[in-house]
């Protein structure tokens, strides 16, 4: 792709990592080189999901950058800062390889939400993205700035969620 542009799938609603993991499975299906970026999602929380569908299909996944389920806010804020920031580097050196046209940084929304990531490092990010690189954002929180930053921006609103009454996340559906 000549002009690589930046997806954001943001809101409150249920979905958002599962609509860039499917626009992920079509760019990989069209040959296109994926890179697959985890944040917020610890290790081993997500093993045989969706992301799993991802690496079989030849994309390129990192998995367990950030928080874990039982993170503590109060506890560790530094340590998690550093982490964010190193793995937006590692995602940076990794992208100017060349070998990706598309990038998935799932969960970074949160990231900046979160203050655990500089919302200006990855606005800086973004703007110097390689030229043809197709970006795909999730999370929830996402900034005026980089909606305004951004080429297409999906707001997923909850209207009705199992959940409310009790329903807990079932395997195939909700992870």
């Amino acid at each position: 792709m000549e002009t690589g542009l930046v997806h954001i799938y943001t809101g409150e609603g249920k979905g958002k990592t599962t609509a860039a993991v499917g626009l992920a499975l079509r760019a990989l299906s069209r040959g296109l080189k994926v890179c697959y970026v985890n944040f917020n999602k610890g290790a081993g929380v997500y093993t045989n999901s969706e992301v799993d569908k991802l690496k079989q299909n030849g994309a390129y996944v990192l998995i367990g950058t950030g928080r874990h389920p039982d993170f503590d806010h109060t506890k560790n804020i530094t340590s998690h800062n550093e982490e964010m920031l190193s793995a937006l580097k590692n995602t940076d050196k990794l992208i100017r390889s060349g070998k990706f046209e598309m990038l998935v940084l799932d969960e970074i929304l949160i990231s900046v939400r979160d203050s655990f990531l500089d919302e200006d490092i990855l606005v800086d990010f973004l703007k110097n993205k390689p030229q043809g690189l197709e970006i795909v954002m999730t999370g929830r929180g996402a900034t005026d700035r980089l909606i305004e930053l951004a080429d297409y921006v999906s707001e997923i609103k909850k209207v009705k969620h199992p959940f409310d009454k009790g329903i807990y996340g079932r395997e195939g559906i909700e992870f």
